[in-house]
């Protein structure tokens, strides 16, 4: 009996390490919007069979990152930026929610517990500030994320998650660019004083503005600079 669960269990296990290895390489940009590969080629690369890269590579279409071509061929989606407006547009309305939530049910001790988390790393001297363009990105992806959480929506805050990880492939590009740290913590430090306080108005708008800025900084990214941006990345 034990025997035979395991052998059950065995192309599940397989599949969901494909799922994450190729996820990862979608998102860390060594699979790049218009790549296209075989079944034959992923499978080889991960030493296990098709079927269980099949069944990953189906769960990846699904979500939208690939599509799949004749016979065994695939592609990774082309950038499709009226999608990622779509999702840029839908972070905005629920992150403006969950601040206004927050800023007119929350009592200011509770907002101060609900975000010390974020207060301790954006709210920061300028030497404190992190230098590292990717651990920002990394960060920058966990405040939109734990902004909404702290508004205690379990919801919201699963529609925003996985609105924000359509944006990653995007949103990491765009912290290839050095001038982006200042900015980001000033935005995010001003944000969250005015959500302390209580100003859901100012923060709303703040919030908005920054997104706003993110969706423009991702109409600017390139075919170009998405190959250079993996390029550097395994190098």
């Amino acid at each position: 009996m034990g025997t035979a669960f395991a052998i059950i269990d065995i192309p599940r296990t397989l599949a969901d390490t494909a799922y994450g290895t190729l996820k990862r390489d979608i998102l860390d940009f060594r699979l790049a919007p218009g790549d296209r590969f075989t079944e034959t080629e992923i499978a080889d690369r991960l030493q296990v069979s098709r079927t269980p890269v099949r069944e990953a590579l189906f769960r990846l279409e699904r979500e939208g990152y690939l599509e799949v071509r004749q016979r065994n061929g695939w592609l990774v989606k082309p950038l499709d930026f009226n999608t990622l407006d779509h999702f840029y547009e839908l972070r905005s309305v629920l992150e403006a929610a969950a601040v206004q939530a927050l800023c007119v049910s929350a009592s200011a001790t509770g907002r101060q517990r609900a975000l010390r988390p974020l207060a301790d790393l954006w709210l920061v001297d300028e030497s404190e500030r992190s230098s590292d363009c990717e651990r920002l990105a990394d960060l920058d992806e966990r405040f939109h994320i734990d902004l909404v959480a702290a508004a205690g929506n379990p919801e919201i805050a699963r529609v925003h998650r996985a609105a924000t990880e359509r944006l990653r492939i995007v949103h990491r590009l765009a912290f290839t660019v050095p001038e982006r740290i200042g900015k980001v913590y000033e935005e995010h430090a001003a944000t969250l004083e005015a959500a302390l306080a209580g100003d859901a108005p100012r923060a709303m708008a703040l919030l908005h503005v920054h997104i706003q800025g993110s969706q423009a900084a991702a109409r600017e990214i390139t075919l170009h600079r998405l190959h250079a941006a993996r390029g550097a990345r395994a190098a």
